[in-house]
């Protein structure tokens, strides 16, 4: 008999060694997690330890492993009609784009990133998505484009806070 540890006791064991900052250790931990989940059958859970995977890489300055860790889970979690995971791992996708300076592939994930949330009814969560494209378009000198993503991602907010109701009222955005 093997005392193994199961996938979930890997993962805790990967988001203590995450919490303390240790990013390459925390990445190999999520890899055993996403390989454990895997094994078990669990393709869903593999996807997300892939994802976390890849957050810990690029906050590891390996910001094409964590795109490579990342390829693919959306498909996964889209296959599944689970759109918020799908959405967070085009926002990962995302971000690791970013920060390979791959502009138009950045764009186009936190878009479809913003079109997933948007499914799975997560109107907050899509409003930061677009805030960050909204930035991303404003470093690329795409000051239109900026303002429009900023406004739309605005307007999916149910229960906008002080900050997100003043910068409607700035856009003139009247709903």
């Amino acid at each position: 008999m093997t005392n193994d540890p199961s996938p979930s006791e890997i993962t805790e064991k990967a988001k203590q060694i995450y919490q303390a900052g240790d990013y390459p250790q925390a990445a190999q931990t999520f890899a055993e997690a996403a390989s454990a989940y895997a094994s078990s059958g669990d393709p869903l859970m593999a996807a997300e330890m892939q994802n976390n995977r890849s957050v810990a890489l690029l906050l590891g300055g390996e910001p094409q492993a964590a795109l490579d860790a990342v390829a693919g889970t959306d498909k996964i979690f889209e296959a599944a009609q689970d759109f918020r995971r799908q959405g967070m791992a085009l926002t990962n996708q995302a971000s690791a784009y970013e920060a390979l300076k791959c502009w138009n592939d950045a764009i186009d994930s936190y878009k479809r990133a913003g079109d997933a949330l948007e499914k799975a009814h997560e109107g907050d969560m899509r409003a930061q998505i677009f805030q960050l494209l909204s930035m991303l378009y404003l470093r690329r000198f795409k000051f239109l484009d900026s303002v429009i993503t900023l406004q739309s991602g605005l307007a999916g907010v149910t229960n906008p806070t002080a900050k997100q109701r003043l910068m409607k009222k700035i856009l003139f955005i009247h709903l």
